[in-house]
């Protein structure tokens, strides 16, 4: 009779995995500075294009890392909604985006009790429309681990609205601290010019990168892409080097600006040598103008207009001094006035880079 082994069932243990946003969850204060950390919400009211719909995602990659990038939106939330989800996350700002008959108009507002600036986008290219007018787009993946710089130009006028502006902008990313700041974690720059005579404000996003001076093309490939080079059709190793094309850069260094790196950055850029800092734009594009400064959040005293309608004019809330305002915030008022602070959900993977 055959004689069976007895085997002892062996029991399934389920691991016990964390969520994500409890492993990912982000400081609220910099560590190094003291600062608090600036967080965003991009959100938009009211039916929206397509078009605007995507640079309503290029606007949430821009804000990243501190940003909700999947952010759920419903027809029902109103303001007051984001506003109750905005406090416990530590949201300071609200970037909402909007359509009239006329135009579009971008709303940059501090949390939870203002100022609000109102721009009105002229003209606006999205991420992709930039990319595919380039030869070489360059996207790393860690391109968007670290927040953006911010340069303003142009805004010393001595105009109380346009200081506003600055401070405004200026306050929406983090703060760095020249003495501690890590090279590498300088990866894009948000530009802001404001030109006087048309007030109009060109907006742009850039990625910087540094290329080693007096390295041509060919070598710098190699030594980051840890490749075996072809010799086939060389007749001397040298020929690599000095092969016609490939022994200069495409770019002039002299047409860029160089800096002494004090830190090493990469295997091609070392401390000590000089490297041409370059920008290349990866988008998105915008004109904007600035039409409306409101005192509160979406509301209160309009302390600068550019129709000159309503200046320094207290108004209820809800209401607004022209029929363009009232097309701009008509989506604000809602048909339902419950709390619907579930409606508003942030993915588990808001944290998370494309």
């Amino acid at each position: 009779m055959a004689r069976f082994r007895n085997r002892k069932k062996k029991v399934f243990v389920k691991p016990i995995v964390k969520k994500k946003q409890e492993q990912q969850q982000q400081p609220n204060v910099d560590p190094i500075t003291g600062n608090k950390i600036p967080k965003s919400f991009v959100f938009s009211r009211g039916k929206l294009p397509g078009p605007l719909r995507q640079l309503q995602m290029d606007l949430r990659k821009l804000m990243l890392p501190y940003t909700a990038l999947k952010l759920k939106e419903k027809k029902r939330n109103n303001l007051k909604d984001f506003l109750n989800v905005a406090g416990p996350m530590g949201v300071t700002h609200f970037l909402i985006l909007s359509k009239t008959e006329t135009s579009p108009f971008l709303r940059v507002a501090k949390t939870p009790q203002g100022p609000t600036l109102t721009f009105k986008i002229h003209e606006y290219s999205l991420a992709v429309d930039i990319a595919q007018s380039q030869l070489r787009p360059r996207c790393p993946q860690d391109l968007f681990k670290n927040s953006p710089l911010i340069v303003l130009s142009g805004f010393a006028t001595g105009d109380e609205h346009l200081k506003l502006t600055t401070t405004l902008f200026k306050n929406i990313f983090p703060d760095i601290d020249i003495n501690t700041v890590k090279l590498s974690s300088c990866q894009r720059i948000v530009l802001l010019n404001y030109n006087k005579d048309t007030k109009l404000i060109d907006f742009r996003h850039y990625s910087i990168r540094l290329q080693p001076v007096g390295v041509s093309r060919r070598i710098r490939k190699f030594v980051q892409n840890h490749q075996v080079p072809d010799l086939r059709n060389l007749q001397d190793v040298s020929d690599f080097v000095t092969k016609s094309g490939y022994g200069s850069e495409s770019e002039a260094d002299e047409e860029a600006a160089t800096v002494t790196l004090t830190s090493d950055l990469s295997r091609v850029n070392r401390a000590s040598t000089k490297s041409a800092v370059k920008l290349q734009e990866i988008g998105p594009r915008m004109t904007l103008q600035l039409i409306k400064v409101e005192g509160g959040l979406c509301s209160g005293e309009v302390m600068f207009s550019e129709y000159g309608n309503g200046g320094y004019k207290k108004k209820p809330d809800g209401q607004e001094d022209s029929e363009k305002d009232n097309e701009m915030e008509g989506s604000d008022d809602d048909n339902e006035e419950e709390d619907s602070d579930e409606d508003i959900e942030e993915n588990e993977e808001d944290d998370e880079e494309d």
